[in-house]
């Protein structure tokens, strides 16, 4: 597996530079290199590389997510802390609504199996936005509205809601359901669970730092370690019928480490940002090796479709969203493109029906028909959304300059 690993980091590093060199996001090469190398198409990634990809995936994850968690102003949550809140239900709501409406009319789904589709393909990329968000935050663009800030946390909670209304689907078709009312009233408590156990770790991690003072490295790992027994717990959890968002106590444990020590935020940040450059190329390459181009090209046109029709409500709904805000009619497009990309989630529980039906006994046409869609969502919109996202962020948000504070002096004036 190191030798995979060596490889996939030498050509990740010249695909980065080739696609920027060319104008290009890097992700997008990274992604390409992941399909060309892997099992579905050339099949040169290393066995041992593929068998730990959940984990490597996940491991990335973490660190995109600490890093949102570092740049989540208090000061700029404060005055869009409503419009994250629509943010985060609104467009996947009605993203999945309109596919498990208008799925059976595209493909042989039911309107029950078209439901489970349309969230899968409901959950937006954190893969994708996240980082992209935060080279707009760095750079200071949209700052005086908190765009990237507000898109940055509002994509997070969406990929919560649209994780557990997905659940709530699979449990009805397999008939695991159970009461509707306790699985929907699970989406607020795992939410508020994971963030109180956020922020909880991330106030005795600052008391332990404080105590002992640990190199900035060293500070960086333990909340690593922290973050992956928090995201292993949620597992634990489940079983056991408690509620809980990991990848929200993630963010929330950068959040109060920002809010407490901003000093430790800046170093812990810094040093995330250094290894963000090994862990964006195994992300994007894995993800990319999930994609199974042949399963997308067999639903052809009709995929796309049900594809196009979910970004269209979900635009819609990013809209209606942003209705009464003082955000310009092209900052409000900016909003709505940086809704698009999907990768992660599709490529982590597309084959999550297919499973299931296989396990039961049941037919799995229809789980084959939504991985392939699930894989469809992520060659159209992986790279073309995060080449909107570079292109409308460059011509719409303004950059704030040097007069304006920064998401970390705005959270030290606000204390």
């Amino acid at each position: 597996m190191v030798v995979g690993i060596a490889e996939m980091v030498l050509l990740g590093l010249l695909a980065d530079w080739l696609f920027r060199r060319l104008g290009l996001p890097g992700l997008l090469g990274l992604l390409l290199l992941g399909v060309l190398f892997g099992p579905y198409l050339l099949g040169w990634m290393d066995p041992g590389f593929l068998a730990a990809s959940s984990d490597l995936r996940m491991v990335a994850l973490i660190v995109i997510l600490l890093r949102a968690g570092l740049e989540l102003s208090r000061d700029v949550l404060n005055r869009v802390g409503g419009r994250v809140l629509l943010l985060s239900f609104v467009p996947g709501i009605l993203e999945g609504s309109t596919i498990a409406l208008v799925g059976p009319c595209f493909l042989k789904l039911t309107h029950l199996e078209s439901a489970m589709l349309g969230f899968i393909l409901a959950a937006v990329s954190p893969a994708v936005v996240v980082p992209m968000m935060i080279g707009f935050i760095e750079r200071r663009m949209g700052a005086a509205k908190g765009i990237p800030t507000m898109v940055l946390a509002a994509a997070s909670l969406d990929d919560v809601v649209a994780i557990v209304l997905f659940s709530v689907c699979l449990g009805f078709y397999t008939d695991s359901g159970g009461h509707v009312a306790v699985k929907l009233a699970g989406i607020p408590v795992s939410m508020i669970t994971g963030i109180a156990a956020g922020m909880l770790a991330g106030w005795l991690l600052l008391r332990i730092f404080q105590r002992f003072n640990p190199r900035a490295t060293k500070r960086t790992l333990v909340l690593l370690g922290v973050s992956v027994l928090l995201v292993r717990s949620e597992h634990l959890l489940a079983a056991s019928g408690i509620p809980f968002a990991a990848l929200l106590s993630v963010m929330a444990m950068g959040f109060i480490i920002l809010e407490r020590s901003e000093h430790a935020a800046h170093e812990i940040s810094s040093k995330l940002g250094k290894f963000w450059v090994f862990a964006s190329i195994m992300l994007f390459t894995l993800v990319g090796a999930q994609v199974d181009v042949a399963l997308a090209w067999r639903n052809g046109l009709a995929g796309l479709g049900l594809v196009v029709c979910g970004l269209c409500a979900r635009s819609v709904g990013v809209l209606i969203s942003l209705a009464g805000s003082s955000l310009a009619w092209r900052e409000r497009l900016f909003v709505v493109v940086a809704y698009w990309p999907k990768a992660t989630v599709q490529a982590a529980i597309g084959s999550a029906p297919l499973l299931a039906m296989r396990s039961m006994g049941m037919p799995t046409a229809p789980g084959d028909t939504i991985l392939a869609v699930a894989v469809t969502a992520i060659v159209l919109t992986a790279p073309l959304g995060a080449l909107a996202i570079k292109w409308t962020g460059g011509r719409v948000l303004e950059s704030a300059g040097e007069n304006l504070p920064s998401a970390f002096d705005a959270a030290r004036e606000s204390r």
